[in-house]
């Protein structure tokens, strides 16, 4: 690639500013996750059809974020990060405040495209790390960036499981006023991060749904980080679109079960992120703590679909430290590859591949869910979601020690 992926750069911007706006923003995503899939069960009858349209109402949600993440990671790049931010932060918003008004099933729907089409914080801000940090530590911060997501979901939570016990809408009203203070703090504190002299120009073509598809299908330099990538993204849609409904099937958990769960991964994710990355680096180096990372999570994904009991599930949740840091690491290899004025593209097109997970993984981890829903919870058929996550991450495994064998990296 050209050199200017290899400039050393000053900051432009503080990164602290934006891990202020992910933290709050997932920590209003957080609170609705333990509830989300329960307030479908209002408008449903029976776990076959909970599930079904649980997946459908994510996969909607996930249609919205294909169509619209290439644009605005193009935007971001033409105009700025800051606009983008304050544009997704109003917007979430709207969503929120939509699902808790929501009298029927349509209007789930509603509130969930209006927050597919503006959930970009998470594309920007690492787009925004990359304006502000050397290469040589665009992991160290995309690893924070990773951590503030984790504190937000263990405050997250706890909480929508604490407030969905006493209404499930209740979350989605606090939500919607943390996202109302995050757009005001992000208009007051947040300063741009991308020089004019390193904007892009506006193309018609960077804002195609397939486009950034398209692009990284292009990149034959990292074509096989790229796969792994989209495995391993794929893998973790496929969890996250099942999880609650699989601990209540098969566990009997209640929205504060699940909270706390969600409590233990936001810790492990601050550990690991915030704190161990920079020694696991340093210990391992980014392209075999990568591997060591998707090994442990096939081997977790495995034993969440084997549990028995309830308590195994924190158990494995807590041991699976590597897999937290393996996410930073090969996005620090991929983001290497790429000049400074397309971070925010690139770091588009992957939230692509993630959008294109969230919509195929939902659909697919509910159907094999609601089909076993009829079935004894002890039954291992029910854990097939999971089984195939941990097909999807070994095969992952298998092609990134191939490609970096090839490129001389082991």
């Amino acid at each position: 690639m050209t050199s200017t992926a290899t400039l050393a750069k000053a900051p432009a911007g503080n990164l602290n500013f934006v891990l202020i706006c992910v933290f709050i923003d997932m920590l209003g995503i957080g609170l609705i996750v333990p509830v989300l899939p329960g307030l479908v069960g209002e408008f449903v009858h029976g776990r076959e059809q909970q599930a079904m349209w649980y997946g459908i109402l994510a996969a909607s949600f996930g249609l919205m974020q294909f169509l619209f993440m290439p644009m605005v990671g193009a935007v971001s790049d033409r105009l700025g990060r800051r606009p983008v931010l304050l544009y997704s932060m109003g917007g979430m918003c709207i969503n929120f405040l939509t699902t808790a008004w929501a009298p029927n099933l349509a209007c789930l729907f509603i509130g969930r495209i209006i927050g597919g089409a503006s959930s970009a914080s998470m594309s920007v801000a690492s787009a925004y790390a990359s304006d502000v940090t050397r290469p040589e530590n665009r992991s160290k911060s995309f690893g924070k960036i990773g951590a503030a997501f984790g504190a937000g979901f263990v405050c997250g939570p706890v909480l929508g499981g604490l407030l969905g016990n006493v209404s499930l809408h209740l979350p989605f009203y606090v939500a919607a006023a943390l996202s109302a203070a995050n757009f005001v703090y992000g208009y007051l504190a947040v300063p741009e991060s991308l020089p004019p002299g390193q904007r892009k120009p506006f193309r018609l073509a960077d804002i195609h749904p397939f486009g950034g598809l398209a692009r990284l299908a292009r990149r034959r330099d990292i074509r096989s980080l790229i796969v792994v990538y989209t495995l391993t993204t794929f893998s973790q849609m496929m969890l996250q679109s099942v999880w609650v409904l699989y601990t209540t099937f098969r566990f009997d958990w209640t929205p504060r079960d699940n909270g706390i769960a969600m409590f233990c991964v936001g810790v492990v994710s601050i550990v690991v992120q915030a704190g161990l990355l920079s020694v696991l680096i340093r210990r391992f180096g980014e392209v075999r703590l990568t591997l060591l990372g998707l090994a442990s999570g096939a081997i977790t994904f495995l034993l969440y679909g084997l549990a028995t009991h309830g308590w195994m599930m924190y158990v494995f949740i807590m041991c699976n430290l590597l897999a937290f840091a393996s996410g930073p690491a090969l996005q620090g290899i991929i983001s290497k590859s790429t000049g400074a004025g397309e971070q925010g593209e690139l770091m588009g097109s992957l939230q692509s591949v993630g959008s294109l997970g969230v919509i195929l993984m939902p659909l697919l981890g509910t159907f094999l869910l609601g089909a076993a829903s009829h079935l004894p919870p002890q039954d291992w058929r029910i854990g097939m979601p999971f089984f195939v996550g941990t097909t999807m991450l070994g095969l992952a495994f298998l092609v990134a020690r191939r490609y970096f064998r090839s490129h001389g990296q082991l």
